[in-house]
């Protein structure tokens, strides 16, 4: 028998009673107090689904949400934001050794007799009173870098999609972790009471071939409790499956068998002290407050034209990037912690002018209106921005190389992330890269560190932040060491 529920089974009427009587008066003064918590607590519903944890934040939080863009399959930092004018006069000569250094290649440009340079054929300008300079790939963005922070050092040791992606967005590339997003809700809870903490939405993307499969860790729990999970919206069809309730049901009824349900699993859980029982409970309730609050979430048609025009033409259409951005700002808007959106088929390993213009006109425009309309309705002043991908892409061609045509191999070593809103210094470009964009030169920023600043931003110490689990510790920076990028900091 489990030590806990040995120790529960033994426990003597007296202290059984002690227990059950300190538990009455605190409903009996809550009902003198706000009777609505009374019966809330009596009920064994919270009013607040996701508490923050004791003790937190550590100190006071620039921003109280975070929106977290991710572009899986990794931008190509050098066709975007890494300008390199100088290699246009190394068309298809070889990658220096000195350069490249001996350092780790894919399986799939490793057996390449060659590693001839493309350099991008996209023009670049210097955009804002910042003079950022910016691909013409990305027009819509181009015009909100007086509020961005271009970071174009980061850094990785994952050179595959899997551990990489799972490596920035759970701090390990081993399967396993708590997502960034489940950290966050798991210390910082949400305002949130009838909408999930946590909220993943995985739109449709345009180039028109197969891309890397997500997988749920990108979003899960690990070892925290399932509750802490994200919540993810469906691109299609129903928001959430089983929204509604079966013919025959109606609301008063679904609310009487929830009663019921949580009734007896409240009695598990204290027969088995298991907190995956608390969490079905919880969710049982919060699935029960999204029949309504997920509708109302979706339903786009008080929005004036005027905001619909800032995300763009598509924003109507349900399951695209820009009605994915637009709910972020509704989530946000209505108390949840943080908002996932992982946009797909940004791995272009050949014909990268034919799908990554593609890919820019679906993301381009609805960043520009996400970070206008934050603006304007004063939560960029508190709400976190980050966008971004896995690694980044090789400055050789992987494949053949035309004029017109290349490819770009997995380049771990050096890519680019942008990052707005509260706590960020606006107007700012971070680091710099050789002349090849392949190696950092000055300040690299790895994926330990944008995570420990992200949580200093939300007024978290990454140190400090931890959960018991196989005897260790574990947090989301692990034990190395990690450090705050000051130079984006306001």
């Amino acid at each position: 028998m489990e030590p806990l529920k040995q120790y529960l089974e033994q426990q003597t009427r007296r202290a059984f009673f002690r227990r059950t009587g300190l538990a009455a008066g605190r409903i009996a003064l809550a009902s003198m107090m706000l009777p609505g918590v009374a019966r809330s607590m009596a009920q064994g519903r919270s009013t607040q689904p996701y508490p923050t944890l004791p003790g937190l934040p550590h100190f006071a939080p620039k921003a109280r949400r975070l929106i977290y863009l991710f572009m899986n399959g990794a931008p190509s930092q050098i066709d975007l934001w890494d300008h390199k004018p100088a290699l246009a006069s190394l068309f298809d000569s070889d990658l220096p050794d000195s350069i490249r250094n001996g350092q780790r290649l894919t399986t799939m440009t490793s057996g390449q007799k060659r590693f001839p340079i493309a350099p991008s054929i996209y023009k670049f300008a210097p955009h804002g009173r910042c003079g950022t300079l910016v691909s013409e790939l990305l027009p819509h963005t181009a015009q909100i870098v007086d509020d961005l922070a271009v970071v174009r050092t980061m850094y990785t040791e994952a050179i595959n999609h899997d551990p990489a992606s799972t490596y920035i967005l759970t701090g390990n590339q081993v399967p396993g972790k708590p997502s960034i997003g489940a950290w966050l809700s798991y210390g910082l809870g949400s305002d949130a009471e009838n909408l999930p903490a946590f909220v993943v939405m995985t739109p449709r993307w345009s180039a028109k071939r197969d891309a890397q499969a997500l997988y749920q860790r990108l979003w899960g729990s690990g070892f925290l409790p399932s509750r802490y999970q994200g919540v993810a919206l469906r691109s299609a069809g129903d928001p959430v499956l089983f929204l509604n309730n079966p013919d025959g049901v109606d609301p008063s009824t679904r609310r009487a068998m929830l009663d019921g349900l949580s009734a007896m699993n409240q009695e598990a859980f204290e027969r088995s002290g298991d907190p995956e029982i608390q969490t079905r409970i919880a969710q049982y309730e919060m699935a029960f407050r999204m029949q309504t609050s997920i509708p109302e979430l979706t339903n786009i048609s008080s929005e004036p034209k005027s905001v619909l025009d800032l995300y763009g033409p598509e924003v109507t259409q349900p399951g695209t990037f820009a009605a994915s951005a637009l709910l972020a700002r509704r989530l946000v808007e209505r108390g949840t912690r943080v908002v996932q959106i992982l946009h797909r088929e940004w791995d272009h390993h050949g014909d990268l002018p034919r799908d990554l213009p593609l890919q820019c006109r679906d993301i381009d425009q609805a960043c520009k209106g996400l970070i206008l309309d934050l603006k304007q309705r004063g939560l960029l002043d508190d709400t976190l921005v980050v966008w971004g991908g896995e690694f980044g892409r090789t400055v050789y061609c992987q494949g053949e190389l035309s004029r017109t045509n290349y490819g770009r191999d997995h380049h771990p070593r050096c890519f680019t992330m942008w990052m707005a809103g509260a706590g960020i210094k606006p107007g700012t470009v971070y680091g710099e890269t050789d002349d090849f964009s392949y190696n950092i030169v000055r300040d690299p920023v790895h994926i330990r560190d944008l995570n420990a600043t992200i949580l200093h931003l939300m007024g978290i110490d990454h140190k400090r932040l931890s959960f018991s689990f196989q005897g260790l510790d574990q947090r989301l920076t692990g034990i190395e060491e990690s450090k705050l990028v000051k130079g984006i900091l306001s």
